[in-house]
């Protein structure tokens, strides 16, 4: 009769340790879909400044086609990335992209004191600072994530339970170029 009441109590104990540890990986892969989603709202707004640069740039600078053509091809590559490998690898053509069109504007004058692509500028730095900072966020999230189902003892289940680690938001090569916001210069 002991022996049943121990074994009961083991189950019972094991149980709600299986359902709590279930319950924490739940949230915190909630935690990790909602740090991503905000560098989703990050990126959209991105790209949706980007048109708007790239139009008063166009006035000012119609010979540098190739350039204004390289920044939209990117901003589209971007807009249609749904991984987050693939939205890692289009942001990080459309950095590179952004910075040859300011390489540009600094050859016009007349450019860089127009009052919209400076406000322009400004709005897309601000951008910036935000998406590092979403950034930051998600991949702290992503890596307590990873580090709880490869803890005792969620390890012992995680997998069969269909949790598996998750991949940062690694800008790879470009991090130096990301990570320093697009000049504003007056």
């Amino acid at each position: 009769m002991i022996a049943a009441l121990v074994i009961l109590v083991v189950v019972i104990v094991l149980i709600v340790m299986l359902i709590g540890t279930y319950n924490r990986l739940v949230a915190l892969r909630q935690h990790a879909n909602g740090a991503f989603a905000d560098i989703d709202v990050q990126l959209k707004q991105r790209q949706d400044l980007i048109p708007n640069l790239v139009e008063t740039v166009k006035g000012y600078a119609a010979h540098e086609r190739g350039t204004l053509d390289e920044v939209i091809a990117a901003r589209g590559a971007a807009a249609s990335a749904t991984t987050v490998e693939g939205k890692v690898a289009a942001e990080n053509a459309l950095t590179g992209a952004l910075g040859r069109l300011f390489a540009v504007a600094e050859a016009y004058p007349d450019l860089k004191a127009n009052r919209n692509f400076l406000e322009l500028q400004s709005e897309l730095t601000d951008i910036e600072n935000k998406l590092a900072a979403a950034r930051r966020f998600f991949n702290n999230t992503v890596s307590e994530f990873n580090a709880a189902i490869q803890t005792f003892p969620a390890v012992l289940f995680a997998g069969a339970l269909g949790f598996a680690p998750r991949d940062f938001f690694d800008l790879g090569a470009d991090r130096a170029a990301a990570s320093t916001p697009p000049p504003v210069k007056f």
